[in-house]
């Protein structure tokens, strides 16, 4: 049975998850209408994100690391790939499997679309938020992302 200091923790906790959620996700949003540029979806973000951060994977790899079906990822490396953004090479360890590696074109899409994304937020922070608070703000982002690989 919880306690009563429990429960007000639990509570508190689930009030800064809310809080959180929402605000990364507002974020997310408005860095994406500023880019300036179609976003190519977080699925496909996140493929070529592993790709460029990881290096080569298998698809089974790309699906279990980013939380994709299978199915689903199917249909994004097919997209990816006719768009010459990824490349597919038989595995020479197993020849039923696929190699996947980001490709130059890939890269720069990424990069493009990040950089608009970034310079829209480069300078929000500098025209929203003081010099104290940017660097709470580095701090939190270093905790958001120890949560996010936890």
């Amino acid at each position: 049975m919880e306690t009563e200091p429990d429960v007000h923790r639990a509570d508190e906790l689930a009030a800064l998850a809310r809080t959180v959620r929402e605000g990364v996700g507002r974020l997310n949003w408005r860095m994406r209408s500023e880019a300036g540029m179609p976003a190519p979806g977080p699925a496909v973000l996140a493929v070529l994100s592993r790709l460029y951060r990881g290096g080569t994977h298998t698809p089974g790899e790309l699906a279990e690391a980013e939380r994709i079906h299978p199915q689903s990822l199917t249909r994004i490396l097919a997209s990816l790939a006719e768009r010459e953004w990824i490349t597919r090479t038989p595995d020479p360890a197993d020849g039923r499997r696929s190699l996947i590696d980001i490709t130059p074109t890939g890269l720069r899409e990424l990069r493009q679309y990040s950089i608009a994304r970034e310079t829209w937020l480069a300078a929000a922070l500098e025209r929203t938020l003081s010099p104290t608070e940017q660097e709470l703000l580095r701090l939190a982002a270093g905790l958001l992302t120890r949560i996010a690989d936890s």
